[in-house]
C-alpha cells in the first residue's frame, strides 16, 4: 500500500485517538458512542503507524509531501 500521510497528519490523528482514549477511561464518555469512539481511535493509530489512508485513495488526497 503507498504511503499518502504526512508527519502532520499523523500526529492529529494519534491525538485525537489519544483524546478518545482518555475520555473513555475517565468515564466521559460511554456506551456506544465510546465503542464507536474507540474503534476511531484504533482506526487512527493504524493508519498512522502504517503511514497509509484507505480512505484517501479513491479521492487521490495525500498529504505527504513529495521530494524534489
Amino acid at each position: 500500500m503507498e504511503k499518502n500521510m504526512g508527519t502532520i497528519d499523523k500526529a492529529i490523528r494519534i491525538l485525537i485517538a489519544i483524546a478518545i482514549i482518555v475520555l473513555y477511561f475517565t468515564g466521559v464518555i460511554n456506551g456506544t458512542i465510546a465503542v464507536i469512539g474507540l474503534v476511531f481511535a484504533g482506526v487512527f493509530i493504524l493508519t498512522s503507524l502504517i503511514g497509509s489512508c484507505p480512505l484517501y485513495l479513491p479521492f487521490g488526497l495525500s498529504t505527504l509531501r513529495k521530494k524534489k
